[in-house]
């Protein structure tokens, strides 16, 4: 049975824009992970989270290509993550880790569509399930100690004990 849904009367459209989203938020010492950061949608989000004051990494696949798009933008940084291959995502994940930052906000933004289903990743997933999904899901877990020091979120993922 669907669940009715109801508008939440936030003010906003599909014709909103992320700077009218963020207009008078101050996010000046967030940290915030966009994967696809340098793409598409991601490329604005990773730009009104900056221009609101935010550090924006950019973990990329392509990471010399996330740093041209990203030249101009203050507070990006690009660092080198494939969600295909769950190594770089662990590689990625460590190296974060042991910055001790925490991360306020994680975008899991990036994607592909409509690959061959041929392709498949280092790991022998198919490429769209592993980014898609798969390595997205690694990204999250492995990040969780910086996400619940970051963000006001509970000491462990939902639905295990604290």
């Amino acid at each position: 049975m669907p669940t009715p849904q109801h508008p939440v009367n936030s003010g906003f459209t599909a014709d909103s824009t992320i700077a009218e989203v963020l207009s008078g938020i101050d996010l000046t010492g967030r940290l915030a992970i966009v994967t696809g950061g340098y793409s598409g949608i991601g490329t604005a989000v990773t730009r009104g989270l900056s221009d609101a004051g935010a550090t924006v990494v950019v973990p990329a696949r392509r990471p010399d290509q996330a740093r041209e798009v990203l030249g101009g933008v203050a507070g990006a940084e690009v660092a080198e993550l494939d969600l295909a291959d769950l190594g770089s995502v662990e590689r990625f994940a460590q190296e974060f880790l042991a910055s001790g930052r925490s991360v306020d906000m994680l975008i899991n933004n990036a994607a592909v569509m409509a690959c061959d289903l041929a392709r498949v990743g280092p790991d022998s997933w198919e490429s769209q399930f592993a980014i898609d999904h798969l390595g997205h899901f690694a990204l999250t877990n492995r990040l969780w100690p910086a996400l619940a020091r970051g963000g006001g979120a509970s000491p462990s993922p939902a639905g295990e004990p604290s």
